[in-house]
């Protein structure tokens, strides 16, 4: 077999960390899973270096991870001496360069060029998932590349080595213990360990008031930076705070693999975005996902086409909870009464979450999906 050219993925950070954080777990899987050199263009090299210890975010050009890594600004600037790889992933619609997109259309043979979209779990995807779109002025077609939960999409981001890498850690009461030294908490032992991670918007005080007057004793870990303001001021600024059955513990930023520690220890993950809802789900436990906010609302239907497709198959009762509890973080509902609910399902809600888990590994993941349909084009 001949070897595999290189890709050239270009990432654009809009805010926060998912765009950089999927783009590096994409870059990483090409590269470990299947082989494929990689250069991975990011606009904020500092973001990235959080997320991946060892990334300098001072080096325009830098190797990691067997990943080449360079710095841009963005599409209005140029890269007058790039050669475009054989594959060019555009994540999320940044844009690329003029100078590139020429560079590109110059080649002898055009480079398969991917538009990687947003997840989704709306039906409509499976329509437009490997569509082609020619571009306006330049001999160039771009292919429509959307994540998805069902064998007609493109698959969820999985690394080969991923579930195996998560028994082993259940496994050993040694790794668990040092993931708690090193967050500077005590083992929630005979307590619900639940990892917090949200947008501002979040109903984030009532959901603790529920879990502070509740029976059940909670140890949540909430990660630096997260829902600050009313963290700030339910805590009274402190670091780790009791009241009543709940502990809170406020964590350093972690990086990306040591934020998969965290979903794997926890007994109940609320997460956000893309990168950790995903995460969440291969951890096979219960996790509640709060949508990022669009205008009119769009996100709210991202949320429904999930919930309807996530609860399909569980009991009535567990699936109006979860749903309910869902809503509720997303503003829509009562949190407190919410999470009652869901208390008294939580059996049937781990028995489905595993379930859910071993559903979706026996679909390709994301990365094998891409690699496949690229080389039946190049």
């Amino acid at each position: 077999m001949r070897p595999l050219r290189r890709w050239d993925l270009f990432c654009a950070v809009v805010d926060n960390y998912g765009d950089a954080g999927i783009a590096w777990r994409l870059a990483r899987a090409l590269v470990r899973d299947h082989g494929v050199p990689v250069r991975l263009y990011v606009d904020a090299l500092g973001t990235l270096a959080r997320l991946v210890p060892g990334v300098d975010a001072a080096r325009e050009r830098q190797r990691h991870g067997g990943v080449e890594i360079r710095a841009w600004r963005g599409r209005k600037a140029g890269l007058p001496a790039a050669r475009p790889g054989a594959v060019v992933i555009e994540a999320f619609g940044c844009g690329l360069p003029p100078s590139y997109l020429s560079a590109m259309a110059a080649r002898d043979r055009t480079p398969v060029w991917i538009n990687l979209e947003y997840l989704s779990a709306e039906a409509w995807i499976e329509d437009c998932h490997g569509l082609a779109s020619r571009h306006p002025s330049l001999p160039l077609t771009r292919y429509f590349f959307f994540p998805g939960f069902t064998p007609a999409s493109g698959g969820l981001l999985r690394e080969h080595d991923l579930l195996s890498r998560r028994d082993r850690f259940r496994a050993d009461p040694g790794a668990r213990a040092a993931l708690w030294r090193s967050l500077g908490v005590t083992p929630p032992e005979g307590a619900l360990a639940v990892s917090l991670f949200c947008y501002p918007s979040a109903p984030v005080a009532d959901l603790l008031d529920a879990w502070a007057a509740g029976d059940e004793r909670i140890v949540c870990l909430v990660p630096e930076g997260v829902a600050h303001a009313e963290i700030e001021r339910w805590t009274r600024g402190a670091a780790a705070f009791t009241r009543g059955s709940l502990t809170l513990a406020c964590v350093p930023f972690v990086s990306q693999d040591d934020y998969d520690l965290i979903v794997w220890a926890c007994d109940l993950n609320f997460v956000r975005g893309e990168d950790s809802f995903v995460r969440a789900q291969w951890a096979a436990r219960p996790f509640v996902w709060h949508v990022y906010p669009q205008s009119e609302d769009a996100h709210r239907l991202k949320l429904a086409a999930f919930l309807d497709r996530y609860t399909a198959g569980l009991a009535p009762e567990a699936a109006g909870a979860f749903a309910g509890l869902s809503t509720a973080w997303n503003g829509s509902g009562d949190v407190g009464q919410s999470w009652d609910r869901v208390a008294h399902c939580r059996i049937a809600l781990e028995a489905h979450a595993k379930a859910w888990a071993a559903k979706l590994a026996l679909q390709e993941d994301l990365a094998t999906v891409l690699v496949r349909f690229c080389r039946d084009r190049l």
